[in-house]
């Protein structure tokens, strides 16, 4: 059942807000007016789908009632199963519209890819899951800055930081946070056995400057070295390394691919403020909030969210227990098989703890769940 009261309020808000922006005092107010401004645009789709919900209803009650009038009978039998089928539709509708939106959706986020067990392979594995964001990334349109990078001499990727900007990035990506595991046979291994290695990645939204007050100059030590990389390339002639330490918590950050000290610098401080912006946020929540747990778990990092089998072609979300056999599609960024029914799962857990709303969403039919 729809909460019909919860619903009315809203529109009552919205009618109210239509009453306000023609107030002369909040049109001179420049900031009032954008924030009244978009909580009216935030709620014109519920506000229309809610119009429109109330007026099938309606219908749908009349040509119900006709069913008992001989002569109307006829005139409505045949229209009651798509009216039905349309209220239902909008019924799912607004009831994910109640949902309280989170403020993070439309942020460009920090993606933090390192390799963890498995020695070289883990670092292949790593170098590998970033193509794959990339490739999906481009298929997006979003722009992806690479902002630190340690590379291996076997041309995998110890860690890589990158800052992907676009659309509705955080929304989408936030799900990818977490340990992955591969299953593949090494180009080094003779007998042809399968080992297993890991990577994690975190997915952090950019911090805004309003966000987060850093004081430079007594929270920050900053250090100047020359850059690192394979002898005899010109980043090696110039001092051009930043270190940042962050006194108050010990958090060090280091960024050497940019030749300028000042390019350096400013990509550390986009990495050290997103990461001092998600610390913050788990300490206000008193640890990982409800909603990151529902997306990594406890976040162990001994705790699987996905498995790549690359010799049955594999590829396994373990949180909604979805398996499909297009790994080889997958890694070349073909993510929305995943991605979308991670975001309904997701939905469809918050409007159960949130509203008490059943949504007969299962992972059950989403796909299986092989390990």
């Amino acid at each position: 059942m729809l909460p019909i009261a919860k619903l009315e309020s809203l529109v009552f808000r919205a009618e109210e807000l239509d009453r306000l922006l023609c107030e002369p005092d909040v049109a001179s107010d420049s900031q009032r007016y954008r924030k009244l401004t978009k909580e009216r645009s935030d709620l014109e789709v519920l506000v229309t789908t809610f119009e429109r919900y109330k007026k099938l209803k309606q219908q749908l009650d009349d040509d119900r009632a006709a069913l008992s009038d001989p002569e109307l009978r006829e005139l409505v039998v045949d229209e009651i199963p798509g009216l039905e089928a349309e209220t239902a539709t909008l019924e799912r509708e607004l009831t994910f519209m109640l949902l309280p939106t989170d403020p993070n959706d439309e942020k460009n986020v920090i993606v933090e890819i390192r390799a963890a067990e498995g020695g070289d392979e883990a670092t292949l594995f790593a170098g590998d899951l970033f193509r794959m964001y990339l490739r999906y990334a481009e298929k997006k349109k979003w722009r992806v800055e690479v902002m630190s990078e340690s590379k291996t001499l076997v041309g995998g990727i110890k860690e890589v930081i990158a800052l992907i900007t676009g659309d509705r990035v955080y929304s989408t990506m936030r799900f990818e946070g977490g340990v992955h595991r591969v299953q593949r046979v090494p180009q080094t291994e003779a007998q042809g056995r399968v080992h297993t290695s890991t990577a994690t990645v975190a997915v952090l939204p950019e911090a805004e400057d309003v966000e987060l007050h850093l004081d430079e100059a007594r929270d920050l030590q900053v250090s100047i070295a020359a850059s690192g990389g394979p002898g005899g390339q010109g980043v090696n002639t110039t001092n051009s390394a930043v270190q940042l330490l962050h006194k108050p918590t010990g958090m060090i950050v280091k960024c050497q691919d940019e030749r300028s000290q000042i390019k350096n610098k400013a990509k550390a401080m986009k990495i050290m403020k997103a990461r001092l912006l998600e610390l913050e946020r788990k300490k206000q929540d008193d640890a990982v909030s409800a909603d990151r747990r529902s997306m990594v778990g406890s976040g162990e990092r001994a705790e699987k969210i996905r498995t790549y089998n690359v010799p049955q072609n594999r590829v396994t979300d373990h949180r909604i227990q979805l398996t499909l056999h297009k790994l080889d599609r997958f890694l070349d960024g073909a993510l929305e098989d995943v991605i979308v029914p991670l975001r309904t799962h997701h939905q469809a857990e918050r409007l159960r703890r949130e509203l008490g709303i059943e949504t007969g969403v299962t992972t059950a039919a989403m796909g299986g769940g092989d390990d």
